[in-house]
């Protein structure tokens, strides 16, 4: 009689310690995306904690190792796109679904983001851009080409320490990602006066930058409000101004310009101190995107579609309802 007997193999268990961090990411995703494993089952595999394996798989999305495409449609996300199509005369939105964590909530925008401006890209284009979170996580779901002829440009001034979501850093990323030249606008966001900044905008690196800040052929932007995860309000000259801002009628921000509620440009000091390209010549660009969510910006979102500043527009649920309403 055959004594043999069929035995399910143990699955095998790898030491951290034997892998490189580098290892141990790649094998948690693997494990997680394409596997179907649970986040204590990688755990267990590769000796971790559970929260170590959460903190991976996180880190990894945020820095666009992982991308994840879902195909079938979302029945209320494509009539919210309709609606706003036809409300606002746009010429394309992508409406994703609302998250609870802010920080995912721009991941999702973001990647969104990348996925409309990634097949509108040819070389020879110039392309402005912003800054923020949301526009970091879209230069990350870029496919990543050589366009020699194209080249990139900030469209606006940057903060004197580095965040990642800088001006000076999200143009940096788009450029290396799109093989093209980029130019910065060699400036705070808001100049000390009104005299400062006409003397820095005769200066012929500046004056260069700003011309073809104004001559670009796709301009990928994001929007703030005047809440406290504002990127713009959180620093010192925007947070020391915004009771004067609110009582200017200000709900938010493009480019630095703050806006009323109808998109017109408020009568504040700070708006004549902006470097930056106005919502005027942000308007006369062939081909524009708006990357931005939460209700909160709602009311800034709907000045800037109203005064027709933008084309297309990324945004979610609540935003995309609120905008409606």
């Amino acid at each position: 009689m055959d004594d043999t007997t069929n035995h399910t193999p143990a699955p095998l268990r790898l030491s951290a310690e034997s892998l490189t961090e580098a290892q141990i990411q790649a094998r948690a995703c693997w494990y997680y995306y394409v596997g179907a494993m649970t986040q204590q089952e990688i755990a267990d595999r590769l000796g971790l904690t559970r929260l170590r394996v959460n903190k991976i798989l996180g880190q990894a999305r945020q820095d666009g190792l992982v991308s994840v495409e879902i195909k079938l449609p979302l029945a209320n996300c494509v009539a919210l796109e309709e609606k706003l199509k036809t409300r606002f005369a746009l010429d394309d939105v992508s409406v994703v679904p609302s998250m609870p964590d802010p920080d995912t909530l721009q991941q999702v925008i973001g990647e969104a983001a990348g996925a409309m401006l990634d097949p509108l890209l040819e070389d020879g284009m110039g392309l402005g851009v912003g800054w923020g979170r949301t526009l970091r996580a879209a230069a990350r779901s870029l496919k990543q080409r050589r366009f020699s002829r194209s080249w990139v440009t900030a469209l606006m001034g940057g903060l004197t320490r580095g965040a990642g979501t800088n001006t000076f850093e999200v143009a940096t990323e788009f450029a290396r990602l799109i093989g093209a030249d980029c130019y910065y606008v060699a400036s705070p966001i808001y100049c000390p006066s009104v005299e400062s900044r006409s003397t820095l905008l005769t200066h012929y690196g500046l004056a260069e930058v700003m011309r073809r800040a104004r001559e670009g052929q796709i301009a990928l932007v994001s929007c703030g409000d005047l809440t406290p995860r504002s990127l713009l309000a959180s620093t010192s000259t925007v947070s020391e101004a915004l009771d004067s801002l609110h009582k200017a009628g200000a709900v938010g921000d493009v480019l630095g310009t703050f806006l009323d509620e109808y998109g017109r440009p408020v009568d504040h000091p700070l708006n004549s101190r902006v470097m930056a390209l106005s919502p005027l010549e942000l308007k006369a660009y062939p081909i524009s995107i708006l990357a931005s969510g939460g209700l909160p910006k709602a009311p800034v979102i709907r000045g800037i579609l109203n005064a027709r500043y933008i084309r297309r527009l990324v945004t979610d649920e609540a935003a995309a309802e609120g905008l409606l309403q």
